[in-house]
């Protein structure tokens, strides 16, 4: 009995202790300090790191940077508790070993100098159509079959909405009307599916029934293959003719599944009224586009967590910004000012003042990067803030895009979520 209540002291101690540790600031800055730091030709970054810890050099002989003025061969260890002045004087990189004790290496961090990559801001309300592989379960339902039993065979075979049907007895699905054709031309009540659920396959045997209506074989299953919407471009890559846009996925409406891409395209769209968004309602840019083959100017090629992302046919222009921009790698995004550049009307871009008031610092890909604040009374009074239709909207810090816009705050539309340029770049290569 002694030995157990001193086990539970124990371990509330250490519970303590840990918590204690992992509310330390010198804790947290550790924990927030990047896998890479980014540096252009010629750029000059004061980066104070706050941590008692000293970092060792791992490629001295490289001549690349200077350390507060003296080359790597003269700063083999570097004390990061001081602020510390990187200054490029050449391309390349160098490893830094961050080390507890002087013994033990907590954290290796990457600093790369090279030039910065430069896009064409975006801004401009675009539409978009995406065809999805196979037939999308979207719903199932109840059949009255030719004796008049009530049965549901999607639901008895482990169907669920979400459910991506590839093939149907080894026959590929082009369409929801494919599905259809296919059932019936079977003839056949047992039928093998080959079904992408959640990214991975699975099989399910389901017996098709024979609908009293119209005599037609039925499997009890909404199905759906494509969707049309409207967003905004956020960047064009001049080197590469990709695009990326929206800074989070296309889903389905009913299931929130996101879309495979069979075939997709991106239109030119105008921006024909705004729904302004209140608390508790967001609002909405009213767009149409013509989907006729001379109004495409892209084609997509994947719909991720972080954006829709595609080839551009033709390049693309800024007004706002006619020269391309550098892009701000995530550690240099910082609380304070900064800009959107978005289209709200048929006048085409402008560009509004706005706030991030939270970074929220990754070391991978995540959506909700930062929050921003739409501080702009000429937008406030359009849209009421951030609306539908404005995601990927760019972002722009201190002459460089950060980010993109994604998602409103549905209880105080004048703040959204913002996705770092880094997140979404990388789904291009």
């Amino acid at each position: 009995m002694h030995k157990k209540y001193i086990k539970k002291i124990a371990g509330c101690f250490f519970a303590i202790l840990f918590l204690a540790t992992m509310l330390d600031a010198r804790v947290q800055a550790l924990l927030n300090l990047p896998d890479s730091i980014v540096l252009e030709k010629g750029e000059q970054k004061t980066i104070d790191f706050q941590l008692p810890f000293n970092a060792t050099i791992q490629d001295p002989s490289i001549d690349v940077l200077m350390f507060n003025g003296e080359s790597l061969a003269q700063s083999d260890q570097i004390n990061l508790d001081q602020p510390i002045t990187m200054e490029s004087v050449g391309s390349g990189e160098v490893r830094l070993s961050v080390n507890a004790l002087g013994i033990f290496t907590i954290k290796e961090v990457t600093i790369k100098v090279d030039s910065a990559k430069r896009l064409v801001v975006g801004g401009q309300s675009v539409g978009v159509t995406l065809f999805t592989e196979g037939a999308l379960v979207v719903g199932t339902s109840d059949i009255i079959d030719e004796y008049g039993n009530t049965c549901n065979p999607a639901e008895q075979a482990d169907i669920k909405p979400g459910d991506v049907i590839i093939k149907a007895d080894g026959k590929e699905i082009e369409n929801a009307s494919n599905l259809s054709q296919i059932i019936n031309s079977l003839k056949k009540e047992s039928i093998e599916l080959c079904i992408d659920r959640a990214g991975k396959s699975i099989v399910r045997q389901v017996n098709a029934v024979k609908d009293s209506n119209d005599g037609k074989y039925r499997l009890g299953i909404w199905v759906r293959d494509s969707t049309a919407g409207v967003g905004t471009l956020t960047f064009y890559d001049p080197s590469t003719g990709n695009f990326g846009s929206l800074g989070h996925a296309i889903t389905d409406v009913d299931t929130n599944t996101n879309l495979s891409i069979k075939e997709g395209e991106l239109f030119e769209s105008m921006v024909l009224d705004v729904k302004q968004g209140v608390s508790g309602s967001p609002g909405e840019l009213k767009g149409s586009f013509d989907n006729s083959p001379s109004n495409m100017i892209g084609k997509l090629f994947s719909n991720t967590d972080y954006g829709i992302f595609g080839k551009m046919y033709e390049p693309i222009e800024n007004s706002i910004y006619p020269d391309s921009l550098p892009i701000a790698t995530r550690d240099e995004v910082k609380t304070g000012k900064a800009t959107i550049v978005t289209t709200v009307d048929d006048t085409g871009l402008k560009e509004f003042d706005c706030e991030i008031i939270r970074v929220n610092r990754q070391n991978q890909p995540e959506v909700k990067s930062m929050v921003i604040k739409i501080t702009d009374e000429d937008l406030l009074e359009r849209t009421g803030g951030v609306v539908q239709g404005m995601s990927g909207s760019p972002i722009i810090q201190d002459g460089k895009i950060v980010g993109a816009l994604t998602h409103v705050f549905v209880n105080d539309p004048t703040q959204g979520y913002g996705i770092y340029i880094e997140w979404m770049l990388e789904q291009t290569k």
